[in-house]
């Protein structure tokens, strides 16, 4: 087995999904940062860190997919919520769908013996 290989590969499935799980994430609820990814890592068993997850963000938000507030605290500093536009609905709805056939595609492709 060609672990170099695998671990590459696994680096770049992460990556090329990131936006899709993030964006998920937060259409749940607004969420801050630090909040996302643990909700991140706990469903997903993706270790994300801010340092990848920030730019992601401005990303996002400059693509007109997510916008954010800041959220004054009773203590400590304000937050950063998180929200989906309405176009990032729409666009997640779309990627949905694109992921449920990608996902029916692999299945069968890895279901049966070559």
């Amino acid at each position: 087995m060609k672990e170099e290989f695998v671990t590459k590969w696994q680096s770049q499935v992460k990556k090329g999904t990131l936006s899709f799980i993030v964006l998920n994430a937060i259409s749940a609820k607004e969420l801050y940062g630090y909040e996302l990814i643990e909700i991140i890592k706990a469903s997903t068993a993706i270790e994300i860190a801010e340092g990848t997850l920030y730019p992601l963000m401005n990303r996002l938000t400059k693509e007109g997919l997510t916008t954010s507030k800041w959220v004054e605290q009773e203590s400590g500093i304000p937050r950063k919520y998180y929200i989906l536009t309405s176009d990032g609905v729409a666009t997640l709805k779309e990627m949905r769908k694109y992921w449920h056939q990608l996902e029916t595609s692999i299945k069968t492709i890895t279901t049966n013996e070559i």
